[in-house]
């Protein structure tokens, strides 16, 4: 079994200036292409945009709100362990699980 790591990459917000092409969805497409070319060129495979809902506070005295972030998520393939390390990397997995499910939990 083929065993993947994942990247998040914020999706860019407005299109870059590029030479001959006035402003609109044609140069932000543009941009996007370059951000998945620059990294399928790493080894990146993409999979997907999502919009993420983030607590932000705006500001030192703004009330928190609930904000949408676009991200880019890519993954590549990890190399197969030998046998000798892949119990370490079993030890680990609940630690890994349990500090990504914190990083969901709601302040109370």
């Amino acid at each position: 079994m083929t065993e993947h790591e994942y990247k998040t990459v914020a999706a860019p917000r407005r299109a870059r200036k590029l030479k001959g092409m006035r402003p609109g969805a044609d140069a932000f497409a543009q941009t996007i292409q370059a951000v998945l070319n620059e990294e399928a060129a790493a080894g990146w495979e993409y999979l997907r945009a999502e919009s993420l809902p983030c607590d932000e506070k705006p500001g030192f005295f703004g009330r928190r709100q609930e904000v949408l972030h676009s991200v880019l998520i890519f993954r590549r393939a990890i190399p197969a362990r030998d046998a000798v390390s892949a119990p370490r990397a079993r030890r680990a997995e609940p630690a890994a699980r349990a500090e990504a499910a914190s990083l969901f939990e709601t302040p109370d």
